[in-house]
């Protein structure tokens, strides 16, 4: 078993190298330079678009704008911006934050990118069901030919859609708060007891389909990012003398790497932290990795520019608003500072130091919603990514498959667990950047028919 997870170690650490940042960042950013930063112009436009201004019942997709947005978010604001934030500063430091923002300004063009291409090239699986995705877009936008691709997208999809992750963390927090405080030994069967518990709510909602898991997350996501927004504001402004210091930090730790603690790429730490702060960012927004066009592509709307837009605003609120807010919350209470890698307990550290009383409670409460939605959505992209290989009548088949293996998680080591997930997430990102790359032209082509039209209705 341990020679299984130094395998896993050692391969999302081989992937995760400059050819990848490469295609992944240099990708991004040559579409950001590509569109003349066209998604930063119309961030008011969007907000109309995700609040129903111009939904129609009436038109091709599964789920209105806000649901797909929803759902695109329950899968990002999750473990990504709260354990996984915390793993980037235990290892790179403050400075890796700098990073993650750079990675989510540029993920703000490919997730417009990817999702209206998501919308443009809509398939239909065997059922016949309008659907959207990476695999899709291959298939129908750069022809059969390159199935192949498609496949190879779907493949990496069975095993980065997995919730191990999620239920990994969510098991930790659980020993953190609840085991360990009311003296419960944790070990083996607290943590598989904890396992099937989580496995048997989400199967309540993951058998559903897109149009529950929808539902629900639609209801949930929101109202935990408020919640979590007001708790970590109220610990920022308790420690508001260290707010200005630790942003100043992030700026200068960003290249000098003095806090980066791991093995150094290509003989210099900065490389090392760059990578970590990309890995992190690709965890929390996953943009590029392809998941999100999978939600967008099932959007109730004849105008994919439009569903790019919405789908925009994704690395805006889980990473540049989310995520450092878990960052400010770890670094100005300074527990950041005890060399605790465990993800998950220095989030629990800072809510203890922050919200006395009350903090564990909060924080519990927004980890089991944020965790449980992300495994909702997860599952859908799991589903389509199965059922696009082996045929929709047999997609439920894959939820059996995921919903053990959330028992496995619950106890298996957390850097096996992350680095299966980063691995895959990073094969993943290899077929929907080069098809994304390859279309963009298409893009550019739909996005100025798209504002032309609107400025002529006098709605730009």
């Amino acid at each position: 078993m341990a020679h299984i997870e130094k395998l896993i170690i050692d391969f999302a650490d081989w992937i995760w190298g400059i050819p990848l940042l490469i295609l992944l960042l240099g990708g991004g950013l040559f579409l950001l330079i590509y569109s003349k930063f066209l998604p930063f112009k119309y961030f008011i436009h969007a907000y109309h678009v995700l609040r129903g201004k111009y939904d129609n019942p009436d038109d091709p997709g599964q789920i209105n704008h806000f649901e797909a947005l929803s759902t695109a978010l329950a899968a990002t604001v999750g473990m990504g911006n709260i354990s996984g934030v915390a793993i980037g500063i235990a290892i790179g430091g403050p400075g890796a934050i700098f990073w993650m923002w750079i990675v989510a300004i540029i993920g703000i063009s490919t997730k417009f990118f990817t999702c209206t291409l998501a919308v443009m090239f809509r398939g239909r699986d065997s059922a016949g069901e309008i659907q959207g995705g990476p695999m899709y877009v291959i298939v129908e936008g750069l022809g059969k030919n390159w199935k192949p691709l498609a496949i190879f997208f779907s493949l990496a999809g069975l095993f980065g859609c997995l919730p191990i992750f999620q239920a990994n963390q969510l098991t930790a927090i659980f020993h953190d708060l609840i085991l360990e405080p009311n003296g419960i030994e944790s070990g083996f069967l607290s943590h598989f007891i904890v396992g099937i518990i989580l496995t048997a709510f989400v199967s309540l909602v993951i058998f559903g389909g897109i149009h529950r898991i929808a539902r629900v997350t639609s209801k949930m996501v929101p109202s935990m990012v408020v919640l979590y927004f007001i708790a970590v504001g109220f610990i920022l402004i308790v420690n508001y003398e260290s707010v200005p210091a630790y942003f100043g930090l992030i700026f200068q730790n960003a290249f000098t790497a003095e806090n980066f603690n791991e093995d150094a790429l290509l003989g210099g730490t900065l490389a090392g932290l760059i990578i970590l702060g990309a890995r992190r960012a690709a965890f929390s927004n996953e943009a590029g990795i392809g998941t999100a066009p999978m939600a967008h592509g099932a959007a109730k709307t004849k105008e994919p520019v439009r569903e790019g837009f919405v789908a925009m605003l994704g690395p805006v609120i889980d990473t540049l608003l989310v995520c450092t807010l878990t960052a400010l919350a770890i670094l100005v209470t300074d527990v950041w500072k005890t060399g605790d890698e465990n993800g998950i307990s220095l989030t629990v550290n800072a809510f203890n130091a922050g919200i006395p009383y009350i903090g564990n409670e909060i924080l519990l409460l927004c980890v089991l919603v944020f965790s449980l939605s992300t495994m909702f959505s997860y599952s859908y992209y799991g589903t389509k990514c199965f059922s696009f290989i082996v045929g929709a009548r047999y997609k439920n088949g894959y939820n059996y498959f995921y919903v053990i293996t959330i028992v496995i998680a619950a106890v298996a080591s957390l850097t096996a667990v992350e680095s299966l997930i980063s691995g895959s997430f990073a094969l993943m990102s290899i077929p929907t950047m080069i098809s994304t790359l390859i279309l963009a032209p298409k893009v550019i082509t739909a996005s100025k028919d798209y504002i032309h039209r609107m400025k002529e209705k006098n709605i730009l």
